[in-house]
C-alpha cells in the first residue's frame, strides 16, 4: 500500500535537467513537498488517552504526550508501582486517574483512546479488549506473536469501526516517501536488492537487552523490592506460568515467551520502512536464521539475526543483517539497476538520503567511491506530524492513519515470517489466499 497522499509527478532527472546535478532537494522543496507534510496547529479539544504500559518504551511515550498540546493524559496503568508512578509524573496532569488492571483504564468514561506499551505478549489481547470498548488504539510495535492474532487484531478494527495505529516513527519522515516517488518514476531503474541491517554491541556489565526500566540502563534495582511492587500474576497474562524471575520481567525481549527478540523489536522497523519506500506488501518468501553468538546468559532468543525476502513480482530481494556483537551500521540501501539510493540513519529515524549513479560496468568498485548526484536534505516545507500526532488527528478526523491496520498487517507478518523461516529452519513462504505462512 502506498502513501495516502500523492506526491507531485517530478523525477530526480526532470529536476536536474531544469537545475544541473548536485544541488541539495531542500532548493526545490516546493515541487517536492505536499501540504500534508506540513504539521498542524494543536486543537482545543485536546484527545483524551490512557496510557498502559510505563517501562522502557512506554515511560518516554507518556512522557511525549503528557507535554503534547493536543492530547490529554487522563489516565495510566501499570503492574509495577514505580512504573505507574513514573507515569502519573510524566502525564502533567494532576487529575490524572492511576490504575494497576488496563481493564479497569477501558471501563474510565474520561478515556477516548489508548497507547499500549507493553511486552508484545499483551498487544492482542489489550488491542482487542480497548476497541470492544470503544477506545481508538494505538499500540507499540511489533503488532502480535502470530498470524492469527494478527488477523484478529484486523477484525477488531473493522468490526468496531477504530481508529488504528502502529508505532513505526520511520513514517513521520518526509524522506521515505519522497524516495519513493523516485524509485517508482525510475530514477535509479529497477529495484533488485535492498539492504537492511542493525546493529548493537556491549560488554559483560552492559550486555544488549539487559537493561533496566530504561534504554542502557545497567543499574539493577533490588529483585525482593521489585518483586512486591509488581503483580507478576497480572504480567504474566496467558504466557506460560513459571515462578517469579527478574529477568524475565525486566528483560523480556531476551524470551521467546513474551515477544519475537531482534525481529519483533528491530526487524520490524526496517522492513515497515522498505515497505513505507516500495510499497509492495508482503514477500512472497523468507529464509533467516538465527543464533545466540557471544550473549549465552540464559536468553533463548538469538543475538545474531539474518534474513532474505523475496519478491518475486518485482524482481527483488530485501536483506535484514541484525547483530549484537558489533557497532557498526547498515542504513537502508536500495539497489537499482542504473543507481543506489542510500539513506544517513536507521529506518526508524532516517529523514535523509542520496543517490548514485551506477550505470557504468565494472570488473572491480571504483575508489574512491562516486559522488551523489542528488541528495535530499529536509527543510521546514518538509515537516510532517509525528507517528503519535497523525494518531491525535486521525482520531479526530476518522481518517486512515499512516500506519493503519492493512499496514500493520503487512508488518506482523513480515515479521513473523522471518521468525517462522528461523524457528523451522527452513524457507518459508505466505499464501495469500488463505493467509497463512506455509
Amino acid at each position: 500500500m502506498k502513501p495516502s497522499f500523492t506526491l507531485p509527478s517530478i523525477s530526480r532527472r526532470a529536476f536536474l535537467d531544469k537545475a544541473g546535478k548536485g544541488l541539495t532537494a531542500s532548493l526545490v522543496a516546493s515541487q517536492l513537498a505536499p501540504s500534508v507534510l506540513r504539521g498542524v496547529s494543536p486543537t482545543a479539544d485536546p484527545v483524551r488517552v490512557g496510557h498502559i504500559g510505563m517501562g522502557v518504551r512506554g515511560g518516554g511515550a507518556v512522557s511525549y504526550s503528557g507535554n503534547h498540546a493536543d492530547c490529554q493524559v487522563v489516565a495510566v496503568c501499570d503492574v509495577y508501582k514505580p512504573h505507574l508512578q513514573k507515569g502519573i509524573e510524566f502525564s502533567r496532569n494532576p487529575n490524572v486517574k492511576a490504575y494497576t488492571d488496563y481493564r479497569d483504564l477501558l471501563n474510565d468514561p474520561k478515556v477516548e483512546a489508548v497507547m499500549i506499551a507493553t511486552p508484545d505478549h499483551w498487544h492482542e489481547q489489550m488491542s482487542i479488549d480497548a476497541m470492544e470498548a470503544g477506545k481508538d488504539v494505538y499500540c507499540e510495535k511489533a503488532l502480535t506473536m502470530s498470524i492469527p492474532a494478527t488477523k484478529r487484531i484486523r477484525a477488531a478494527v473493522r468490526k468496531h469501526d477504530r481508529i488504528f495505529q502502529l508505532g513505526h516513527q520511520g513514517r513521520e519522515h518526509a524522506a521515505p516517501y519522497i524516495a519513493g516517488k523516485m524509485i517508482a518514476d525510475g530514477d535509479i531503474g529497477a529495484v533488485t536488492l535492498v539492504k537492511t541491517g542493525r546493529y548493537l554491541n556491549g560488554t559483560p556489565e552492559k550486555v544488549p537487552y539487559r537493561w533496566f526500566g530504561a534504554y542502557h540502563n545497567f543499574v539493577r534495582p533490588d529483585p525482593e523490592q521489585v518483586r512486591r511492587d509488581l503483580d507478576w500474576e497480572l504480567w504474566l497474562g496467558e504466557a506460560p506460568k513459571v515462578e517469579w524471575d527478574d529477568s524475565r520481567f525486566w528483560h523480556w525481549r531476551c524470551y521467546w515467551d513474551y515477544g519475537t527478540g531482534m525481529a519483533g523489536d528491530l526487524l520490524s522497523h526496517e522492513l515497515d520502512f522498505v515497505q513505507t519506500v516500495l510499497g509492495y506488501g508482503i514477500p512472497d518468501t523468507c529464509s533467516a536464521s538465527g543464533m545466540i553468538a557471544r550473549w549465552d546468559d540464559g536468553r533463548d532468543i538469538p543475538d545474531n539475526f539474518l534474513a532474505t525476502y523475496q519478491f518475486e513480482r518485482q524482481n527483488c530481494m530485501v536483506q535484514f543483517e541484525g547483530s549484537q556483537n558489533s557497532n557498526r551500521g547498515q542504513t537502508p540501501e536500495f539497489i537499482g539497476t542504473e543507481g543506489r539510493l542510500t539513506f544517513n540513519r536507521i529506518g526508524q529515524s532516517a529523514n535523509q538520503f542520496d543517490v548514485f549513479e551506477d550505470k557504468e560496468a565494472y570488473v572491480q568498485p571504483r575508489y574512491p567511491q562516486p559522488k551523489a548526484t542528488f541528495s535530499f536534505i529536509p527543510g521546514r516545507e518538509h515537516n510532517k506530524p509525528s507517528i503519535f500526532e497523525n494518531f491525535l488527528q486521525c482520531v479526530r478526523t476518522r481518517e486512515k492513519p499512516w500506519c493503519n491496520e492493512d499496514e500493520a498487517f503487512i508488518e506482523s507478518v513480515t515479521t513473523l515470517m522471518s521468525v517462522e523461516a528461523d524457528r523451522q529452519k527452513r524457507t518459508v513462504r505466505w499464501d495469500p489466499v488463505r493467509e497463512e505462512i506455509v
